[in-house]
């Protein structure tokens, strides 16, 4: 494509456990499976913009341990640039991730290693970003490499997709200054300060923060869909119909493919339409890395599927 996407955030071992319901509370219960993943936020984005064919290369930091070559072994099988991860004398993070029959899931996350991640560490890195045309942010490194990475993108250029997860305090003067935020309903509740149960309430909630702060607005619903605000319009995508075996990693492959399609050439809402085919194809499958879809595959979903329709 001979364009570049840095991502900037977070790798995980992901543990994902698949169990027939929640313990009660002083319970101790068999798991019926448990699978050993790459994962963690960033490492998921960059693979799913890798694995359409992006040029992608990673920041963040791992621990000297197995974990930490697991994931840069994992992460470079799907040719992200792991050049400037960092390695740190802090364990690598992990997520434990409970998987439910209907594929809904509840996740805790251990920061460790990536919180070790510091500016001078981004900084050295500074020639990569000036390459980059879009950066991606989360949450699962600290705020102020956040707050550094968007400062730096009136200077070098580049655009910044800001995945405000998981919900944190942060300065809305910055997250003003981010070209895109894509949040969950979760989140986007967090973030604007009502509990959003419906896609009308998303609709309203989107397109009130984009015109407040300026930019891009994306509220991601599950199952249901996506909301997405821009230049005072909003417009509701609804998910397709797919045998969903877990969820580990939908809003990964959501925020990665829109990357990559932005810089395909696709308009915001038809990126989101794209990015909202490879989140199913990624939930039809279990594991979040391993389970993100081609491009080829994409094509080929959407060929065979009516598609989703905007509804305004």
């Amino acid at each position: 494509m001979g364009k570049n996407i840095v991502v900037i955030g977070s790798m995980n071992q992901d543990i994902i456990m698949k169990i027939s319901r929640m313990p009660d509370l002083g319970e101790s219960m068999m798991v019926d499976e448990c699978i050993l993943a790459a994962g963690g936020k960033g490492s998921n984005q960059a693979v799913q913009a890798a694995k359409l064919g992006a040029n992608v290369s990673m920041i963040g930091s791992v621990g000297k341990d197995t974990m930490g070559e697991f994931l840069l072994t994992e992460a470079e099988k799907f040719h992200v640039d792991v050049t400037h991860v960092k390695r740190s004398n802090t364990p690598t993070g992990m997520a434990d991730a409970h998987v439910l029959p209907d594929g809904h899931l509840f996740c805790t996350v251990v920061k460790g290693a990536n919180f070790e991640l510091k500016i001078e560490d981004v900084a050295m890195a500074e020639s990569l970003l000036k390459s980059a045309d879009i950066v991606i942010l989360q949450n699962e490194i600290p705020r102020e490499i956040d707050y550094y990475v968007v400062d730096k993108a009136e200077e070098f250029g580049y655009k910044v997709i800001y995945n405000a997860a998981p919900a944190r305090e942060m300065s809305r003067h910055y997250i003003a200054k981010c070209d895109i935020v894509v949040v969950n309903e979760v989140e986007a509740g967090f973030y604007c300060g009502t509990k959003i149960d419906s896609v009308e309430e998303a609709k309203v909630e989107a397109l009130k923060m984009s015109m407040e702060m300026g930019n891009d607005w994306i509220i991601t619903l599950g199952a249901t869909g996506s909301v997405v605000a821009s230049n005072k319009e909003v417009i509701f995508i609804p998910s397709y119909r797919v045998n969903a075996i877990e969820s580990l990693g939908a809003g990964d492959s959501y925020i990665g493919a829109l990357a990559y399609a932005l810089l395909s050439g696709m308009s915001l809402f038809e990126g989101c339409r794209f990015a909202t085919a490879c989140s199913a194809l990624t939930v039809m499958k279990c594991g979040a890395q391993i389970a993100m879809p081609t491009k080829i595959e994409v094509e080929e979903f959407r060929k065979s599927h009516t598609g989703s329709r905007s509804s305004n």
